[in-house]
């Protein structure tokens, strides 16, 4: 599905050298989006869950509501899905991501006595990811939210929509591959790769994908993937 590192694509070959080359360009994408707070793995999992095909301005707001309303994991699970529904009503699908909060949260609260999730930055990375996955309402991006855009920062790449439509248009994916499968490439492809390498590429590659690689218009001109990009408009 992916063009890594030795297959060759109908485009070219795209692996770990093109990923480092395009983590240098993407830098002033990076610097224009400035610093991302390192949240503890509760909170990244819960502004993540919440985010999702929603601006981030939006959901950002509605977080922070959520905090300023319950301050902590165990009052907003006391609270109730109707309770958290009216901090994050702004939000694309508001009802169904009240509920996968709670549900959330009331998991994590019966099997681990409390809302730390410490434990897993000693665990193995799939094991994991695969342990945030079976919460309500978890997908591969929120779990690789809360390993890598927490203080556990762990090396694993985020993709969200903006990210993989920068990865589907320079070629590295497919155009019907999806977020979990960009994620395990990109993160395999980059072994030697830190957690705060993986989230500089993820914040570069998403102001790219928010500004000049959006879903309904590209400047192609002033992209700096330009030329390695195989769907760029010349």
């Amino acid at each position: 599905m992916f063009y890594t590192a030795g297959m060759q694509s109908g485009f070219g070959f795209y692996g770990h050298d093109d990923m480092v080359r395009w983590q240098r360009q993407l830098e002033p994408m990076r610097a224009l989006a400035g610093p991302l707070p390192r949240r503890a793995p509760i909170g990244a999992m819960v502004k993540s869950m919440i985010s999702g095909r929603t601006r981030d301005p939006v959901s950002l707001a509605a977080y922070d509501r959520l905090v300023a309303a319950f301050g902590s994991p165990g009052r907003v699970l006391a609270a109730g899905p109707a309770e958290v529904l009216r901090c994050i009503g702004a939000v694309t699908h508001a009802e169904d991501k009240a509920r996968h909060v709670i549900g959330a949260l009331g998991r994590i609260a019966a099997e681990r006595g409390g809302f730390d999730l410490g434990f897993l930055a000693a665990m193995p990375l799939d094991d994991a990811l695969a342990w945030l996955e079976r919460l309500p309402g978890v997908g591969r991006k929120v779990a690789a939210a809360t390993l890598n855009g927490s203080t556990l920062d762990r090396p694993v790449l985020i993709v969200d929509g903006h990210v993989l439509r920068v990865l589907q248009r320079l070629g590295f994916a497919r155009r019907r591959a999806d977020g979990r499968a960009a994620s395990e490439a990109v993160t395999a492809a980059m072994p030697e790769w830190q957690g705060g390498d993986f989230l500089d590429f993820h914040i570069g590659s998403k102001k790219l994908g928010q500004t000049l690689c959006r879903a309904d218009a590209t400047d192609c001109t002033r992209c700096p993937l330009r030329r390695d990009c195989r769907s760029r408009s010349d």
